[in-house]
């Protein structure tokens, strides 16, 4: 088969009916009109560049649809090229991504936002965050002053994801029966500490932001900031106007393999805008469980 060939097999296939083919099914919740992600059990991947390209979050493989259909079906290219092309001109059976319909409005989310109160000393979030998660009260209380916390429901906390014109946009939701991130709300980051310092530090929850924090001993020079355990285009788009002038960018990411994809991400863009790169892991899973362990063992 010539190149020109090869070129046109690869326009004609999205990778989207690669995957269905293969039993992925689309997961409508958690894609976006650029990345769409595609679940069969435990195996994720995303379908990138309008159905012609595509990655594994939880590894390094990635590429287009003749990379796809060698991984999904192991054998020489010849083989991969008769797979493709009887793959050729199908449709996908789904679409590929639909606007989510209970997506609020920039003056809901505000308004939602502010008519809970800041959280305060006493009260049940104040008690998870402190008692149970082991915060210290200093770093509540200069998140408290920084107006990133509120109180939610059934002793929740809600920590604020804000745009970069420093709008809420979202919030995390955590407390001891429930996890969870806005309805309607749009992930961005959370951001606590310097926001002029020269170094980031990169997590996947706000309680792990505030806890790596205190085990750092609130460092002047550092934002801390977290993805609410996921990777939007806004995230990205976030984290690499950061990048764009700081000195370090450090992925404080979770010790597993999702906590590694998302540091090779934070790799990635620190190169692209020529930044220095750290990969910082907790010793147990995530930060908070080393921040437990640190009072534990002073207690003890």
């Amino acid at each position: 088969m010539q190149r020109e060939d090869i070129e046109r097999l690869r326009e004609r296939v999205s990778c989207a009916v690669a995957l269905e083919q293969a039993g992925f099914e689309i997961d409508l919740k958690e894609s976006t009109r650029r990345a769409v992600k595609f679940r069969r059990g435990g195996d994720i991947i995303i379908v990138t560049h309008e159905g012609r390209g595509w990655f594994d979050p939880l590894s390094d493989r990635k590429g287009d649809v003749f990379a796809l259909i060698g991984f999904l079906q192991p054998g020489d290219f010849r083989a991969t090229l008769t797979a493709v092309g009887a793959l050729a001109g199908v449709q996908p059976l789904q679409p590929t991504w639909r606007p989510r319909t209970s997506r609020r409005t920039a003056p809901e989310i505000t308004a939602r936002w502010s008519a809970r109160p800041l959280l305060r000393q006493g009260a049940r979030a104040h008690d998870y965050l402190s008692r149970i998660r082991a915060i210290p009260r200093p770093v509540l209380q200069q998140a408290i002053d920084g107006r990133l916390i509120r109180q939610g429901p059934s002793g929740s906390a809600w920590f604020a994801h804000h745009n970069d014109e420093g709008k809420i946009c979202g919030w995390e939701e955590r407390g001891p029966l429930w996890r969870g991130f806005s309805s309607g709300g749009t992930k961005t980051l959370f951001r606590f500490g310097n926001r002029s310092g020269g170094r980031l530090c990169v997590t996947e929850a706000a309680i792990d932001a505030l806890s790596l924090s205190a085990l750092e001993g609130r460092r002047a020079d550092t934002l801390y900031a977290s993805t609410a355990g996921g990777w939007s285009p806004a995230t990205e788009g976030a984290v690499t106007l950061l990048a764009g002038g700081l000195d370090l960018v450090v992925a404080a990411t979770d010790r597993n393999s999702q906590g590694e994809a998302y540091a090779d991400k934070l790799r990635q863009i620190a190169s692209r805008q020529d930044c220095g790169f750290q990969r910082l892991r907790p010793i147990a899973g995530d930060w908070n469980e080393d921040l437990q362990q640190r009072r534990e063992w002073e207690e003890g």
